[in-house]
């Protein structure tokens, strides 16, 4: 159970931390920045990592763990478990919010912004999602060396798609992470593409990264 423990604990603090980071920031009228909020959800990766890599993997995301699966690096029957882990985890964080800043519309929730057509974001949410795998798949299964930099490695692309995609798509990249806060606060509208793109970015970059290192992905 420690592992599905440790992905529960992750998802939550990643999720509380930045999805509350957009709360404060939506109720505040700005008090954070667009850059406080993308800078809170690469350290809050980054710290995560460190604090449970070693004993679940620290996926906190249900695309990395199918794309983990998919590269067999990671056993198919144990994706349901880690998917609802983080599940559970995010919608914890999601109520918490709710609980702390009702007045709150969103909660952290991902929508494009306006003028920006869902297919476009769309295939955005893809490419984000397809860096985001690579340098995962890539970190998490090189020398030792590189993977203590794991943790930075994963929290500085996450901290850089946020900083240039948030404001057109919110940067998800993770279907829960776009899920639990869209149901908590009510906002369903375009919540498809982010449920459906993080995946398609993830089996992309497992076969790209299969044409690149044999001994890493299938």
């Amino acid at each position: 159970m420690k592992k599905y423990i440790a992905e529960l604990l992750g998802t939550f603090t990643m999720i509380f931390c930045g999805c509350g980071a957009m709360t404060v920031n939506e109720i505040t009228s700005g008090s954070i920045t667009h850059v406080g909020v993308a800078l809170t959800w690469g350290l809050v990766v980054m710290s995560m990592i460190y604090a449970f890599g070693e004993t679940s993997g620290a996926h906190f995301n249900p695309a990395v763990t199918f794309g983990f699966a998919y590269a067999k690096k990671f056993p198919w029957k144990e994706v349901p478990k880690y998917v609802l882990a983080q599940a559970i985890g995010a919608f914890l964080a999601c109520f918490v919010l709710w609980f702390l800043f009702p007045e709150s519309e969103t909660l952290g929730s991902t929508f494009p912004a306006e003028g920006f057509e869902p297919y476009k974001a769309f295939v955005f949410e893809i490419l984000l999602t397809f860096f985001l795998m690579v340098v995962i798949i890539n970190v998490s299964t090189g020398s030792k060396e590189l993977g203590t930099m794991a943790g930075i490695a994963i929290g500085s692309v996450i901290l850089l798609e946020a900083m240039f995609a948030g404001p057109m798509t919110k940067a998800s990249m993770n279907p829960i992470r776009s899920l639990a806060p869209a149901i908590v606060s009510g906002n369903l509208q375009h919540l498809w593409l982010y449920l459906t793109a993080p995946f398609i970015g993830a089996f992309l970059a497992v076969i790209s990264c299969s044409l690149i290192k044999d001994d890493n992905c299938c």
